[in-house]
């Protein structure tokens, strides 16, 4: 098992197939890797897990810091190839975003996770995770694709 942060246009338009199985309405791989690049320049980091050379899950997340929770780090996207789910990718990739965040002096380690998702929240409880409170949001214009 290899991690590594992907960085490169080349490396991130690598990754589409893998994030696209949890984001399939980003539907052409420039869009995502022009959101991600975006992204990156706002502090957002992407960490991929390697397998026989194969990707097999991604880690999306940020260090940041607000009133709430003074210095954290959110995790945006986390995702594990369906080939490769229930081989403890999921779980490694969380322990390794976690490191990272100790090792930055944060004190929390937060995401989101749709409320009709109860695998993903299930996963997240035996991960040490835990329910704090529900998150809301406005719909104020239509996305771009």
């Amino acid at each position: 098992m290899i991690f590594k942060h992907i960085e490169s246009a080349d490396d991130i338009a690598a990754s589409f197939a893998v994030m696209r199985e949890l984001r399939p309405h980003i539907e052409q791989a420039a869009t995502y890797r022009e959101r991600i690049e975006r992204q990156q320049q706002e502090g957002y980091r992407l960490l991929g897990v390697w397998k026989d050379g194969e990707l097999a899950g991604l880690a999306g997340y940020r260090h940041l810091e607000n009133l709430l929770y003074g210095r954290f780090t959110y995790v945006d996207d986390l995702v594990v190839r369906q080939s490769c789910q229930r081989s403890n990718f999921g779980a490694k990739l969380i322990e390794h975003v976690r490191e990272m965040a100790k090792a930055d002096d944060r004190v929390m380690l937060v995401l989101d996770t749709g409320l009709a998702n109860s695998l993903a929240q299930r996963f997240y409880f035996r991960n040490g995770l835990l329910a704090r409170g529900l998150h809301f949001s406005q719909l104020l214009k239509q996305p771009a694709a």
